[in-house]
């Protein structure tokens, strides 16, 4: 089993800054995808951020120049930083990883954590 935990949310000014962090524990071989997704109230979850295992990213159009997505795969941890924050940005925020449990392990599975709020709001 895998436990992902975020931490980092908060009420931010328009224009102010978050930096999210995620960590994964549990059994762990390896995380393929790490991404960041969100939720705002009455909207469907979005993704934002992906990141491969090789470091490759991809964002969402919205957050684009904004936004900047890393991990550190030696401590299992996924980091969203965001500038420029813009009411829009609130939602409830979460972290989603592919974990390969163990070295022969044939398939992977996918974890959700449980989500960090971001408000941004004068």
């Amino acid at each position: 089993q895998v436990q992902l935990v975020e931490s980092g949310g908060g009420l931010v000014q328009p224009g102010g800054s978050l930096r999210l962090s995620c960590a994964a524990s549990g059994t762990i071989f390896s995380i393929d995808a790490m991404n960041w997704y969100r939720q705002a109230p009455g909207k469907q979850r979005e993704l934002v951020a992906t990141i491969t295992s090789g470091g490759a990213t991809n964002y969402a159009d919205s957050v684009k120049g904004r936004f900047t997505i890393s991990r550190d795969n030696a401590k299992n941890t996924v980091y969203l930083q965001m500038n420029s924050l813009k009411p829009e940005d609130t939602a409830d925020y979460y972290c989603y990883a592919v974990v390969r449990p163990h070295s022969s392990a044939l398939i992977s599975y996918q974890y959700w954590g449980q989500g960090t709020q971001v408000t941004v709001s004068s």
